[in-house]
């Protein structure tokens, strides 16, 4: 196996290092994670400036862009191989619902999986770092059982794993995206000159949390594996545009 992990919240992060830790001896393991803390860039590009790859004393490659940056240049010239599969994570909190689409973690992922690669993102339900061992250790398990089923075609998993100290042995559960209300407002403040500067606001609460999403199993102390897709396309409302806007199908 040759796997190329990745992260968000920089190749110092804990949980970065606890994923690499559980997946040794599955195989040949790289790690290009960013420079910084880089949670919220969802699936960005640098485009506007050169990349640089620094190695780190541990040996993990950091460079200083965005996490889908890190997987983009491995996989289109950093790396001499093709990896069979891309690991974001471990992340400092949920991607659960909406969260999902501002996600570096899942983007990192997501650019694998743009790639052909199969490619799960995982994180922690709860910020903070508790139990991150034992939601590597489940992390290693899930890993171990998609490796298991054959890596044949690819796919795109979102994994959410509550914080607890059985994390290991919780019941896992396909689940859908939940929903959340409207982010809270933004934080107003001034700056020494007297302007005014603006902190993006606290996310909303789940709004759909029903039976079936990502907040009801993490919130019932079960492991969210959430495939997701990359086509955006209301597939269900097309026919209602053609008809909209007098166009033929």
């Amino acid at each position: 196996m040759r796997i190329l992990i990745a992260n968000d919240d920089g190749y110092l992060a804990p949980g970065l290092a606890a994923l690499v830790k559980a997946c040794e001896g599955l195989g040949r393991i790289d790690v290009i994670a960013p420079e910084q803390n880089a949670s919220g860039t969802s699936n960005a590009l640098t485009l506007g400036r050169p990349l640089s790859v620094y190695t780190a004393a541990n040996g993990f490659r950091y460079v200083n862009g965005t996490p889908s940056d890190c997987v983009h240049v491995a996989l289109t010239g950093l790396l001499d191989y093709r990896p069979d599969l891309v690991l974001s994570g471990i992340n400092n909190g949920a991607n659960m619902g909406d969260d999902t689409l501002y996600s570096g973690t899942v983007a990192a992922a997501t650019e694998g999986f743009l790639f052909g690669i199969p490619s799960i993102a995982f994180s922690q339900a709860d910020k903070g770092w508790g139990e991150l061992e034992a939601a590597a250790q489940a992390a290693r398990a899930i890993v171990e059982q998609v490796i298991a089923g054959g890596l044949g075609h690819p796919f795109l998993l979102n994994v959410n794993i509550p914080n607890r100290a059985d994390a290991a042995s919780l019941p896992r559960r396909i689940t859908r995206l939940g929903r959340r209300h409207a982010s809270e407002a933004v934080i107003r403040q001034t700056n020494p000159r007297g302007e005014p500067i603006y902190w993006i606001g606290p996310a909303g609460d789940a709004r759909e949390a029903g039976e079936g999403t990502d907040f009801h199993a993490t919130a019932n102390g079960q492991i969210s594996i959430t495939p997701l897709q990359v086509d955006l396309t209301d597939h269900a409302g097309l026919p209602g545009w053609r008809q909209r806007l007098g166009l033929q199908s």
